[in-house]
């Protein structure tokens, strides 16, 4: 049976990415890093409302961040996120695990 911190870190996680623009946002991240500025442009989203949403999958842990310059380069956590030969991308979450087929 799962222990009580497990599912609470479980279901923060899920939370986090049940939001369409943050499926998005992971979306556009499987293909490799990128900052707000692409993300946004990507997404045709404002960047005020990318970088919140990135602030709540950091929170999460989801992603990754990295300064580079005077921009925050965003990549998605290897702990949760990988890719395999078959173009999918897989989010483990401990003993949750979903995967994400590449458009």
């Amino acid at each position: 049976m799962t222990d009580q911190k497990l599912a609470e870190t479980c279901a923060r996680q899920l939370q986090a990415i049940a939001e369409p623009n943050r499926i998005r946002i992971i979306d556009c991240l499987r293909t490799g890093q990128k900052n707000v500025t692409q993300l946004a442009t990507l997404l045709k989203v404002e960047i005020v409302n990318v970088s919140h949403h990135l602030g709540v999958l950091k929170s999460a842990g989801l992603v990754e961040d990295k300064k580079d310059g005077r921009f925050v380069i965003y990549s998605l956590h290897p702990k949760f996120f990988t890719n395999d030969s078959s173009n999918t991308t897989h989010v483990e979450l401990g003993w949750c695990k979903i995967e994400i087929p590449h458009h």
